[in-house]
Formats: C-alpha cells, structure tokens, sequence
C-alpha cells in the first residue's frame, strides 16, 4: 500500500519537474496530508540537493522540518551534471537500487505521501543496464507527466506515456509547464488538446511562465485537487 505517494516524471530534463514535486507538496500540506518530497539521484550540485532544497522553498518548509529525515530524501547527490550513470562512473560510485528503495520506504512510514522527483526523463540510465524507471517500476507508484509546453512537446510527451503504458505504471495526468517565454500562443493551446486527444490521458494544466510561484500554485491547485482525489481513490481501492 503506497498511501498518497507518487513520481514526478518528465519529459526532458529542465522541464519544471521540481516546479510542481514543490507545488504539489505545498498542495498536500495545505490539505492535512504529510508530504516528504524525495530526489533519489541528484547531480549537478555539490553537498546537497538543490532540487530539494527548492521543493521545501516551494512548499514554505525548512531543512531544519526535515533534518531528520534529509538522507532519505536524496540518497545520492552526484556533483557532475550529467546523466546519473557518468555522473557516478566520474565519481567511482555505484548507484545501489536497494539504498534508494530503502530509503522510499523509510520516508513512506514516516509520512503520508511520497513526492518523488525523477532525474531527467524516465528512460536515463543509473548504469550500463538499468534505467530510472526500472528503480520506479519497483515502487508501484503512479505517475504525474511533466512536459516543458513548447514546440516539440507533442511528440516528446506521447513517447514518454506509451514507454509508461508498456510498463504499466499508471498515469494520474499530464501537467504542461512554459519555460520560455518566446513560445507561439497557438503552439501552447494547441500542445495539451493534441497529446491529451491522442494518449486518452487527462491534462491536469497548462502553468505559463511566471517568476511568480504564489500564482502559479494558484492556478497549479485544482490539479493538485485532481491528483489528490485519485490517489485517495488508489488507497480505497487498495492499488499499488
């Protein structure tokens, strides 16, 4: 039983996954569920996470709520930014699937939901012959799709839902994130009409560009209410 918890997947990297793990978490808390976000392979930072740390500034948290609990949240910080699989061999580290695994379980039985944010794309390698989603396909957990709205977002958007679909893991909804903000206005309605008519799978929202993160939670919640209501709806029915 995974509770509330859930991957934060995407289409690319830079896309705005950490974007909505943070809105998302912000969201549960205001609703009396216990959020702990979780980045199981960091790189490109130097310590500590920064994906982490920019999900507590989201959320209106401190390190300081969490110290407890900050291994768990990111079993691997890798300085190198790069795919996880160099990132490790420049380090002579080996990525270890059960540190990661152990470390989800622990912060499921300490909170009520786990946000877990992956590291790029879903396919990106950890080794020679593992991948993200592979550590992921153990969890059970569903997904939330992230995809930067731009041009290109189609086809990169519904390969990532057909490589989730042959894996079986469930697809809560696909959030759409402006990065740019050169982007075509027809190009932005268009996007998430398109994929959602072509992949049968519902868009959550289209967020626009805003430096403005109170705005765009706002405009972010009734996602968040839709995803918090099928997973409350996974816990009844007793999925995995």
């Amino acid at each position: 039983m995974h509770k509330k918890s859930v991957f934060v997947t995407g289409t690319d990297t830079g896309v705005g996954k950490t974007l909505v793990t943070g809105l998302l978490g912000r969201f549960f808390s205001e609703r009396g569920v216990r959020p702990v976000p979780q980045k199981w392979i960091q790189t490109g930072s130097s310590g500590s996470s920064e994906d982490i740390a920019s999900h507590l500034n989201l959320m209106g948290k401190t390190k300081r709520e969490f110290e407890d609990h900050l291994r768990h949240m990111a079993p691997y910080v890798l300085n190198f930014p790069s795919s996880p699989h160099l990132s490790a061999r420049l380090e002579q580290k080996t990525i270890d699937v059960e540190k990661i695994l152990g470390s989800f379980r622990v912060l499921e039985d300490r909170f009520d939901a786990v946000i877990v944010e992956g590291t790029g794309g879903l396919m990106v390698p950890i080794d020679h012959e593992k991948t993200v989603v592979d550590i992921w396909k153990k969890t059970g957990l569903p997904a939330v799709v992230v995809a930067e709205n731009r041009l290109g977002a189609i086809n990169q958007t519904i390969l990532t839902v057909e490589a989730l679909k042959k894996r079986d893991i469930s697809i809560l909804g696909i959030v759409f994130n402006q990065v740019s903000k050169r982007e075509n206005e027809a190009v932005l309605k268009d996007n998430p009409v398109i994929v959602s008519e072509l992949t049968g799978e519902e868009v959550l929202c289209s967020l626009p560009y805003s430096e403005d993160h109170d705005d765009l939670y706002r405009m972010f919640a009734p996602a968040g209410r839709i995803i918090l209501d099928k997973l409350r709806k996974r816990d009844k029915d007793g999925k995995n």
